[in-house]
C-alpha cells in the first residue's frame, strides 16, 4: 500500500471522519490518523454519545421513581444498578465506533492508529505499534479539544475529575460538587441528581448558562432548583483538597470576598475545554496558533500554510460536534473547487438537560447592545396541549424578529424536545423567513413544534391562538 495521499486527516472525531468521508466521495485518496484504538474522537467515546446515553438512562429512572404514579402504575421499590447503566453506555459507544469503522471501509479510507505529528508541511509521522510516514498534498488538522482546569487546581482523576472520568463512574456520588454551570456541568450534574446524588454547582458568573439568553438561564435555573440542584453563583473556586474519599472545595465571593466551603465525595471540573494540539509539532510545518492554542485560519479554514486546513475545536468558534462536521464538509468541497458556505450565526447550541435548552442566533442582550430594532414573542409550554398530555409543562419558546422586516433573528427554547425543535428554526433562518411565515405554516396537532408557531405569531403581531 502506497502511503502517498491526496488528503490526510489528523483526528477521527465528528469533524475529522466526516471530512474524510466527503473527501473520499469527491474522489480524493484519503487517510485518517487516530491516536486511540477506537474511532470517533471525544464525541463518540467520552463526550456527546456517552453523556446522552447516561442522560437518557437517568431520566428514565427518575421518571419511573417520581412520576410513574401520575400515569396510573406503581412498581414498588425501584432498584438502581449504576454499574448496569454504565455497561449500557459502553455498549452504545462500542456500536457507534464500530459504525465509524464501517464507514471508513465503505468509503475506502485508510485508517492509521497512532499519534500523528508533522515532519514537514507535507509529511505526517504516525507513532503507533509501528512508526509510519504519510505523504499528503493536503492535510486537515481535526484533533479536537480536552478538558481544561482552573490554575492551581489539581485533577487527580479519582476524586477531582473531568467529564471523561465522570462518564465512567460506576457509582452515584453521595455529594457531587460541580465547578462550572455551563453545558457540561449541568448535563452531568443532572445525571447524578436524577440518580439520587446531592449536586452543588459552583459558578464564577452570576447566572447559569451565562452565554445563553437570560430568559433561558432564568427558566432553567428555576427548573433545576425545583429538581433539587443547588447553586453557589458569583463565586470563584480557590482550592480543592482531597482527603481519602472526601473532597473539600473552597470558593470566594466576587461581591464581598467571603469564603464558602463545600464538602463532597467527588468534584467535577467543568469549566471548559481547550484545543488539543499536544506534540503535533506544528512548528515543523510552519503552522501558526494564537495565544489560546487555537490554530489560526482564514475564512476558508486554511492555515497560514495554504494546503493545511484546520477544523472543529482546534479553531475559533463554538466547540460543537455539528459545527466541526460542517467545517469538515466545507474544507473537502473547497479543496475540489466548489464554493461551499457556513453561516456561523446559524450553528445551534443545545443543553441536554430535561427539559432541554436550545438556541440559534444572538441573545436578546446581544441584539440590544448592538442597537438592533427587534420584537419578541414568547409561548409557554404549559399552554401546549401536547406538553400537557405528556406531563411536560416547564419552559417556553422565544422568537426574536426584526421590528421592521419581521425577519426571524433568533430563537431560544427551554422545553421538551428543544434539541429537535430548534432545527425548524435553523431552516427558517437560513431562508430568512419572517415570524409571520412560520405563523402561517400548518404544524401538526398536537405537537411540541406548535409552540414555535405560536411564539412566532406572538412575535409578528401579538396574536397567538392558544394563549
Amino acid at each position: 500500500m502506497s502511503n502517498d495521499y491526496d488528503v490526510v486527516v489528523i483526528g477521527s472525531g465528528p469533524g475529522g471522519y466526516v471530512c474524510a468521508i466527503r473527501c473520499a466521495q469527491l474522489g480524493m485518496k484519503t487517510a485518517i490518523v487516530e491516536k486511540y484504538n477506537s474511532l470517533g474522537g471525544t464525541c463518540l467515546n467520552v463526550g456527546c454519545i456517552p453523556s446522552k446515553a447516561w442522560l437518557d438512562s437517568s431520566e428514565r429512572y427518575y421518571e419511573t421513581v417520581h412520576h410513574a404514579e401520575d400515569h396510573g402504575f406503581s412498581l414498588g421499590k425501584i432498584k438502581l444498578d449504576v454499574s448496569k447503566m454504565s455497561q449500557r453506555v459502553s455498549k452504545v459507544v462500542n456500536e457507534m465506533t464500530v459504525g465509524v469503522e464501517y464507514l471508513m471501509k465503505k468509503n475506502k479510507i485508510d485508517v492509521f492508529h497512532g499519534h500523528g505529528s508533522f515532519i514537514d508541511a507535507n509529511t505526517i509521522k504516525v507513532s503507533g505499534d509501528k512508526e509510519e510516514t504519510l505523504k499528503a498534498k493536503k492535510i486537515v488538522i481535526a484533533t479536537g479539544s480536552k478538558p481544561t482546569s482552573i490554575p492551581g487546581i489539581e485533577i487527580d482523576k479519582k476524586r477531582v475529575i473531568t467529564s471523561t472520568e465522570a462518564l465512567k463512574l460506576e457509582e452515584a456520588p453521595k455529594h457531587l460538587i460541580v465547578i462550572g454551570a455551563g453545558v457540561i456541568g449541568l448535563e452531568l450534574g443532572s445525571v447524578h441528581l436524577r440518580l439520587g446524588s446531592k449536586v452543588t454547582v459552583v459558578e464564577y458568573a452570576d447566572d447559569i448558562l451565562a452565554t445563553m439568553d437570560k430568559d433561558c438561564s432564568k427558566e432553567m435555573k428555576k427548573v433545576l432548583k425545583k429538581q433539587g440542584m443547588e447553586f453557589v453563583l458569583g463565586h470563584g473556586v480557590t482550592s480543592t483538597k482531597v482527603s481519602g474519599k472526601k473532597v473539600t472545595v473552597v470558593a470566594k465571593s466576587k461581591k464581598d470576598e467571603s469564603l464558602v466551603t463545600i464538602e463532597g465525595d467527588y468534584c467535577l471540573m467543568a469549566v471548559g475545554r481547550k484545543p488539543y494540539t499536544d506534540k503535533l509539532d506544528l512548528e515543523n510545518a510552519g503552522v501558526k496558533a494564537d495565544d489560546r492554542g487555537r490554530i489560526e485560519t482564514n475564512t476558508h479554514l486554511q492555515t497560514n500554510i495554504d494546503h493545511i486546513f484546520a477544523i472543529g475545536d482546534v479553531v475559533k468558534g463554538a466547540m460543537l460536534a455539528h459545527k466541526a462536521e460542517e467545517e469538515g464538509v466545507y474544507v473537502a468541497e473547497f479543496m475540489t473547487g466548489q464554493k461551499p458556505h457556513i453561516n456561523y450565526n446559524l450553528i445551534p447550541g443545545v443543553v441536554y438537560t430535561w427539559p432541554e435548552v436550545s438556541s440559534v442566533g444572538p441573545t436578546e442582550q446581544q441584539l440590544k447592545a448592538d442597537g438592533v430594532a427587534y420584537k419578541v414573542g414568547k409561548f409557554p409550554f404549559k399552554a401546549s396541549g401536547r406538553a400537557k398530555a405528556s406531563n411536560e409543562s416547564a419552559g417556553m419558546i422565544k422568537v426574536i424578529a426584526h421590528k421592521e422586516s419581521d425577519e426571524i433573528l433568533a430563537v431560544h427554547i427551554v422545553g421538551p424536545r428543544a434539541a429537535d425543535i430548534i432545527a425548524e428554526a435553523v431552516v427558517a433562518m437560513e431562508f430568512r423567513a419572517s415570524a409571520e411565515d412560520i405563523g402561517r405554516i400548518c404544524h401538526p396537532h398536537p405537537t411540541y413544534s406548535e409552540a414555535f408557531k405560536e411564539a412566532a405569531l406572538m412575535a409578528t403581531d401579538d396574536r397567538a391562538l392558544n394563549l
